[in-house]
């Protein structure tokens, strides 16, 4: 019955059921995917959120049904990957009556290397295309070295301050000068410090926080003399308090005097302290120069940035279900080496270009990760194609002899 001829208007039913099973199917499995699709979405924006400036690490919405219906699609596009094997079972059933009687009991192999494909090209895409990608879309051209030298210059005036307290004020007094040597990309520390006088709210924001933190620490430090530690954070608690006033310049005196009593705190250590905060004051500085010039702000939506995750995704799944397809073409007779060999240098010239077209960015990495893998399944696709259609030559053959073979011993 299998081998029957189908009219047209029977192939046509036939795949009309077939989608239909598969889109019941995924309607099933994404209606239960709801129930984890935050979760969901939190993994495929983690490239995005990686990629963002530290401290706007954020995703916005730009109406009230946004994040509904966000969550909505990745519970149906959940559904789609976790179909995947029902819609390559159903894509067998449907070639299967142009296969041999022999091909046709590949359906399980044909499923599971499918299946396996599809999830090899989504992790690739995931783990190797995105964060790349993601980096070279959001990070400034010009800001970029800046916002990574004061995060290395971050790093080590903080721990110049944790060293200092630790004990060992002489490592943290060397510690922050190569903080203050990062910020001038020279890895030397002599650069004029900032002055004390400053118009900028940021700037002196940065400060408070940085002297705040490093009161904090030292109030932990029984050896400390409390006297003038409490006088330091008294000073520093008007300083803020003339900040949120809008005395910028006498709240910048507040906060030198009371560095000046911190100092008096630890009288055997006080010039390692006074490095540390010349340290902390370079930084705030470099963090308003760095505002100043960072004069575009990413602010990324749910929507947008969930439908180029998942574009890409499927579209990485399906590049490497290209050698399961181009192999299964070849096994109905549909493709042929001789025709995939002929015109092979244009199809590896159309991957390029493709990857071109889908890759977001302009660079080469971007553009190799995106059609190398191409190339690649390409490749292993004419590979497979070679050997199915010799083995189904072999087969036609066999069976030819062993027809020519019964007709001569009947007319015998």
């Amino acid at each position: 019955m299998e081998d029957a001829k189908l009219t047209l208007y029977e192939h046509l039913s036939e795949l009309r059921g077939r989608l239909w099973k598969v889109t019941l199917v995924v309607l099933a499995l994404g209606g239960a995917s709801l129930a984890w699709s935050r979760e969901i979405f939190n993994l495929l924006m983690r490239p995005v959120l990686a990629a963002l400036p530290e401290g706007n690490r954020a995703l916005v919405y730009t109406s009230g049904i946004e994040e509904i219906n966000v969550l909505l699609k990745v519970g149906l596009y959940a559904g789609l990957f976790l179909a995947t094997p029902v819609a390559l079972h159903q894509l067998w059933k449907f070639v299967a009556p142009g296969l041999l009687k022999s091909e046709r009991r590949a359906v399980g192999p044909f499923v599971a290397f499918g299946t396996v494909f599809f999830v090899a090209g989504a992790l690739f895409c995931y783990w190797a295309i995105l964060p790349s990608m993601f980096r070279f879309l959001l990070t400034p051209g010009e800001a970029g070295p800046v916002r990574e030298r004061i995060t290395l210059s971050r790093a080590r005036a903080e721990d110049a301050g944790r060293l200092f307290f630790a004990g060992e004020p002489a490592g943290a007094a060397a510690m922050a000068r190569e903080a203050v040597g990062e910020l001038s990309g020279k890895g030397e520390g002599q650069i004029a410090p900032p002055p004390v006088l400053t118009t900028s709210p940021l700037e002196m924001g940065e400060r408070a926080a940085r002297l705040g933190r490093l009161l904090d620490l030292a109030l932990g430090q029984p050896s400390a003399e409390r006297s003038s530690l409490a006088l330091a954070v008294k000073l520093h608690a008007e300083a803020e308090k003339l900040l949120s006033q809008g005395s910028l310049q006498q709240a910048a005196v507040n906060l030198e005097e009371s560095l000046a009593a911190l100092a008096q705190s630890f009288p055997d250590d006080a010039g390692s302290l006074r490095e540390i905060w010349s340290a902390q004051r370079h930084l705030a500085a470099a963090q308003f120069r760095l505002g100043q010039e960072e004069w575009t702000k990413p602010m990324l939506s749910m929507k947008e940035q969930l439908s180029l995750v998942l574009m890409l995704e499927v579209a990485f799944g399906a590049i490497f279900e290209l050698p399961l397809i181009m192999a299964l073409l070849a096994m109905i007779g549909l493709l042929k080496f001789r025709f995939v060999a002929k015109y092979q240098r244009y199809a590896i010239l159309a991957c390029v270009v493709l990857a071109a077209i889908v890759s977001p960015t302009g660079d080469v990495v971007n553009l190799s990760l995106m059609a190398v893998p191409m190339v690649v399944c390409f490749e292993v696709g004419v590979l497979l194609v070679w050997v199915f259609e010799r083995r189904r030559n072999e087969r036609a053959a066999a069976a030819a002899a062993d027809g020519e073979a019964g007709g001569t011993s009947a007319a015998g």
